[in-house]
């Protein structure tokens, strides 16, 4: 099968999209081709108003309505460009724009997670068969819904006879740990390790009034001098030692933290560049605590995917905080770090297509194994135009 997958992640920096081949479609080992893949812009009202509500901003069930379809077709537009010079795909999983996400805890026994970005429109839109509202099943099932690439990291990744640790650091980091497979009852993990790059791309847009949106290979942030006092407590947070399974999002670690953080900069007399190399320090030293609370023992490898792949300061950061450890990317395991989680969103696809559950127990917490997605068929348009407008 042809499958697109489209993701848009807590950084709403734009919807990637990833068109795979399948070539040994078992749910492990599992084989696949990338044939295209690309990040598609938001119109910059569509990205203000998603930052707004995930801000908490009060909206109206008509305005949120428009939202849900002006990012349906934003998300089809980029299914159909990746798509393009390729046969026409067999279906798209679609992640959706997430705008709200409340896991389960002792007081809230079930958790809500909202997605946007109508499946229904999409596989209207492109005319092919569309799965969305992947997280919906396992939090009904008392499950966090997140995060759900760990099954995906298993069949793809999983070492013979070395443990290894895939972390994704896109807005917010997440973990999944890879035993190796000679290991007697190898059970795989995954959670939501706190902030990746969200708090680091926030603070460039306010130090920079909109004119930078993210910090180049962490370049200004190298220049800077960390504040180790700061990271000591802001790791102090009740979030980094909640044992597994958690998931998290800006509905914690917002606009309003980093306020708090950048007030104890200020009273730190912390330089913009000083301020930004802590914020990168907190992400990298988050990551290292969860990993020694929470995995049995440190990966023999670490691998990174998402955007904080691409920090070059931030990598080399991880690199010195597991330093008897190889740190790189997927991209070494010959797996695109960039499209990493539109495939998985793509792999999920198929699975539910076929019937298979898509969540691990030991990663989300659902009290049963559920099938993820909601299948949007194909209804034949009357005319060939699109409208996006």
């Amino acid at each position: 099968m042809h499958i697109i997958g489209l993701m848009s992640g807590t950084s709403v920096d734009g919807i990637d999209a990833a068109l795979i081949h399948l070539t040994s479609p078992q749910q492990a080992p599992l084989q696949f081709q990338l044939l295209a893949h690309l990040t598609h812009p938001y119109p910059s009202e569509i990205r203000s108003n998603i930052l707004q509500i995930c801000s908490a901003a009060p909206l109206s069930i008509a305005s949120l309505a428009h939202l849900d379809n002006a990012i349906a077709q934003t998300f089809a537009q980029a299914a159909l460009l990746v798509n393009q010079g390729f046969p026409k795909a067999d279906l798209i999983g679609s992640h959706g724009q997430t705008v709200f996400h409340q896991p389960p805890s002792t007081h809230l026994p079930l958790g809500y997670s909202l997605q946007i970005g109508r499946g229904d429109l999409i596989a209207y839109l492109t005319q092919i068969e569309t799965i969305s509202n992947f997280r919906a099943a396992d939090l009904a099932a008392q499950g966090q819904g997140a995060p759900l690439v760990p099954p995906v990291d298993a069949a793809l990744l999983t070492h013979p006879t070395r443990d290894r640790a895939i972390q994704n650091i896109g807005g917010i980091g997440n973990v999944t740990f890879l035993p190796a497979q000679n290991k007697p009852n190898p059970k795989i993990l995954g959670w939501d390790t706190g902030p990746g790059n969200m708090l680091l791309d926030l603070a460039v847009i306010q130090l920079t009034h909109n004119q930078q949106t993210y910090d180049t290979d962490g370049n200004w942030a190298a220049s800077g001098s960390v504040c180790n006092r700061l990271v000591d407590r802001w790791l102090t947070h009740p979030f980094f030692h909640q044992a597994p399974p958690k998931s998290t999002g800006r509905e914690l670690f917002s606009a309003n933290y980093l306020k708090t953080c950048h007030h104890d900069a200020t009273l730190e007399a912390l330089s913009d560049a000083d301020f930004l190399a802590t914020l990168t320090e907190f992400t990298a030293r988050s990551i290292h605590l969860n990993y020694q609370k929470f995995l049995p023992s440190l990966p023999d490898e670490i691998f990174v995917c998402g955007g904080g792949s691409r920090n070059r300061y931030l990598m080399s950061r991880l690199q010195a905080h597991f330093p008897s450890r190889t740190v790189s990317t997927t991209d070494a395991l010959g797996l695109n770090s960039d499209a990493k989680e539109a495939i998985a969103f793509a792999i999920l696809a198929y699975w539910r297509k076929h019937n298979f559950p898509g969540n691990l127990l030991d990663v989300t917490g659902a009290t049963q194994n559920v099938l993820l997605g909601e299948i949007h068929p194909v209804h034949p348009r009357k005319i060939d135009s699109v409208d996006f407008a």
